[in-house]
């Protein structure tokens, strides 16, 4: 699958590219046993000219026949390379950038490139209930792996420790899967789908 990269995209976003677009399709709860529950997915990866790609998610849960029986979840976030940001990047909160983009050119992105031969990165997304997930990890290709290093969660929120989350481009298709740890118990598989580029 050839993949058209926005000529407005930033360098530094150039190995996340892959991920740009909307991508729909179905999974299941769990350990996606034949009695597993099944849900549909629509996400969506985008970018504004800032260096990271905002992402939003929003799951039904659906019968046999793949008809919606009533809204799941949704969760939105924010995914980068993972680097100092200085100056040259916004914030905190409204604080303009002095120069935009930070990395000009594919050298300065290569710089990052970690030893593993892929790209350290990180990503922040917000659920309702009150928790917000900070994921470390690293890009490599079309394969992304995540573990969070901080589950924030309000006072009256559900438990919820720890998660990890896997992606890969199969044969043009977003397969991810996503384990929690919750309710006291260590990682166990929580859900994980197939989902095909829709625009």
């Amino acid at each position: 699958m050839s993949i058209d990269l926005p000529t407005d995209l930033t360098p530094e976003l150039v190995p996340l590219s892959w991920l740009l677009g909307t991508w729909e399709g179905t999974g299941m709860l769990g350990e996606g046993t034949a009695d597993s529950e099944r849900f549909s997915q629509r996400v969506v990866f985008s970018q504004n000219g800032l260096p990271y790609l905002q992402y939003s998610a929003e799951s039904w849960l659906i019968d046999e026949q793949g008809s919606q029986l009533r809204p799941l979840s949704v969760e939105t976030g924010f995914w980068a390379l993972d680097r100092k940001l200085n100056d040259a990047d916004v914030g905190p909160g409204l604080s303009p950038a002095d120069i935009v983009p930070a990395l000009k050119t594919a050298d300065e992105v290569e710089q990052f490139r970690n030893d593993a031969g892929g790209f350290d990165i990180t990503a922040t997304i917000v659920h309702p209930g009150g928790i917000a997930e900070l994921y470390y990890g690293s890009i490599k290709g079309p394969q992304i792996q995540l573990s969070t290093d901080l589950v924030m969660r309000g006072q009256h929120s559900k438990e919820y420790t720890a998660a990890t989350r896997l992606f890969g481009l199969v044969e043009g298709n977003l397969y991810w899967r996503w384990d929690v740890a919750a309710d006291g118990n260590s990682l166990e598989a929580h859900a994980s789908a197939i989902l095909k580029k829709a625009s």
